[in-house]
């Protein structure tokens, strides 16, 4: 019997749209979806509750929501789908969405609508677009690379495949409106889903293998996040021997490469530019190389060829070979490449890794907390990472676990976006997972780590209170002579806090690096989700190349 049919009363093989798109969704291998439950999308609630292979997640707030299904979705545990209901729900998921848009990440949003019959008429919540009324369409067309209002059930047999198939082949959100009557409506499912997807014809990449071949001296690689979404690291490190290439990653890609010379970029390492400097050709892997993974690179970048592989072009001028399939592509390429004679001298780099100015007020250093981390995590650990003074700390100076992943958000940089993300990852991934986020992002969603606490996820919170939003502190210190401040923030105890308000979290607060092994140890055991508040300064500089390149003349050691 289809799903659904019961709750309808129709004996007759029909089913209710939303149970349409419940089956549909599990028979692609989704088993979780994430959102915000209301008036205007209850009817899908109904019809996962209905389907015993599909688990609702509810958060906290729709942005959340719209980061566990982008998470969720980089994990590699299918397409990702974020379920919310109309009007102000509706708009939270907008800049969830944008960040997926921006970082390619497929992502399926179902945006419940209110009825049709009250198009125009002044219905509350009304994003129609009829007679005034907020254009829904528009809207969420700017954030997506498909978007359709479901104007009668029998369109939902293609609207639906045809979202999942241009968010899963061009990269990016589709977005579904759902009029209230649409979703309760019934429909006659087709048996197969009429709009299928077309896989990617065979990539040319004949461009491509000249210019390697035709390099004479060594490769330097570049790999972007598409690597990991496309599970193609096996295949990197292959070409990478044949290529007898160094490699680097962007700050979205550190689980790409098992050695690698660093991060690129802003907050990156500068063995990337000396090799850069003795390279023959840089090779773009995956990435568009956006302005903050090619920051202090734009001189070693402008004096080598650069090629490209990947789904988009980058935003350098580069010979480029469009791929939606790394795996395939790169094995191609490597066999192109197994005959070339590139007998290249042994690749000593000097890692290194940038010198902000020492600081000696109270709190525990971004460094030392870093390196205390990378003793204490397992190697299976995921990682995600805020934004933020501490998400440039991390991206420096924390190594990805071997057999983890280390997710950051650079596309649209959200503040909060891991609160939600590392929810997603444990569901995708079922393995512990740690945040690290500073307490300006808590203080915007972090209550979604009551949300870790709701379903029992083995998810640990590293939140770095500098009471501040402190990368606005080091911005208004370099750059308007900290003659005030508008970003700090009076004390508090985040840890102390939450244990408060949530007795069965254990949570507690850390002021010196000496007490942060036993702490972080004790959260890593714990049943369930865990929190440790470190304190720090929001006076200490990051490493971020932008604020060290200002040379500031700053009494760092004071302590406010």
């Amino acid at each position: 019997m289809p799903v659904g049919s019961e709750r309808n009363g129709a004996g007759d093989g029909r089913t209710r749209v939303v149970d349409y798109i419940a089956e549909r969704l599990v028979r692609r291998g989704v088993r979780h979806v994430f959102g915000v439950d209301g008036a205007n999308i209850e009817d899908f609630y109904d019809a996962a509750h209905a389907c015993p292979d599909l688990t609702a997640v509810v958060a906290k707030h729709e942005f959340s929501a719209a980061a566990m299904a982008d998470a969720y979705s980089r994990a590699g545990a299918g397409i990702g789908v974020v379920v919310a209901t109309s009007g102000g729900g509706a708009l939270n998921t907008i800049p969830g969405l944008g960040e997926s848009f921006a970082s390619r990440v497929p992502v399926l949003a179902l945006i419940g609508q209110p009825a049709t019959t009250s198009d125009g008429l002044g219905s509350f919540q009304d994003t129609s677009g009829v007679n005034g009324a907020l254009p829904g369409e528009a809207l969420f067309a700017a954030v997506s690379v498909f978007c359709e209002r479901v104007a009668t059930a029998a369109d939902i047999s293609t609207a639906l495949p045809r979202a999942i198939s241009a968010a899963t082949s061009i990269g990016g959100p589709a977005v579904l409106l759902l009029p209230k009557d649409i979703q309760q409506a019934v429909v006659q499912p087709a048996h197969d889903d009429p709009v299928a997807e077309v896989a990617p014809a065979a990539e040319d990449l004949a461009a491509l293998v000249q210019l390697l071949r035709s390099a004479d001296g060594p490769v330097t690689i570049i790999a972007g996040d598409q690597v990991a979404r496309d599970d193609a690291r096996a295949e990197l490190e292959t070409l990478r021997a044949v290529l007898q290439a160094d490699v680097a990653t962007v700050p979205d890609a550190k689980d790409t490469a098992a050695e690698s010379l660093g991060v690129a970029g802003v907050m990156g390492h500068p063995a990337v530019v000396a090799a850069l400097g003795s390279s023959a050709l840089c090779l773009l892997i995956g990435t568009r190389l956006p302005l903050m993974t090619r920051g202090g690179l734009d001189a070693a970048l402008g004096a080598v060829p650069i090629a490209s592989i990947g789904a988009r072009v980058p935003y350098l001028r580069c010979t480029h070979a469009e791929s939606h399939d790394l795996r395939s592509s790169l094995s191609r390429l490597t066999t192109a490449m197994a005959d070339a004679d590139r007998r290249m001298p042994a690749s000593n780099p000097v890692r290194g890794e940038l010198t902000p100015p020492d600081h000696a007020g109270a709190g525990v250093r971004y460094r030392d907390a870093m390196r205390a981390l990378d003793g204490l995590l397992p190697h299976d650990a995921d990682i995600v990472v805020d934004a933020g003074n501490i998400g440039a700390a991390a991206i420096h100076w924390l190594p990805v676990r071997r057999d983890g992943r280390f997710l950051v958000a650079l596309g649209m940089g959200g503040m909060g976006y891991s609160f939600g993300a590392g929810i997603g990852m444990a569901f995708a991934r079922n393995r512990r997972t740690v945040v690290i986020a500073g307490d300006g992002s808590f203080f915007m969603h972090g209550m979604e780590i009551h949300t870790a606490l709701h379903y029992r996820l083995p998810v640990t919170f590293l939140l770095f209170d500098n009471h501040a939003h402190a990368m606005c502190v080091t911005r208004e210190q370099l750059f308007y002579g900290d003659g005030y401040s508008y970003n700090r923030f009076g004390p508090s105890r985040l840890g102390a806090g939450l244990s408060a308000m949530f007795p069965a979290l254990p949570s507690v607060d850390v002021t010196d690096i000496g007490e942060l092994g036993v702490a972080v140890t004790a959260a890593l055991d714990a049943d369930g989700p865990s929190v440790v508040s470190v304190e720090c300064s929001a006076d200490e500089i990051p490493p971020f190349t932008a604020f060290l390149d200002m040379k500031p003349q700053l009494d760092t050691g004071r302590s406010r």
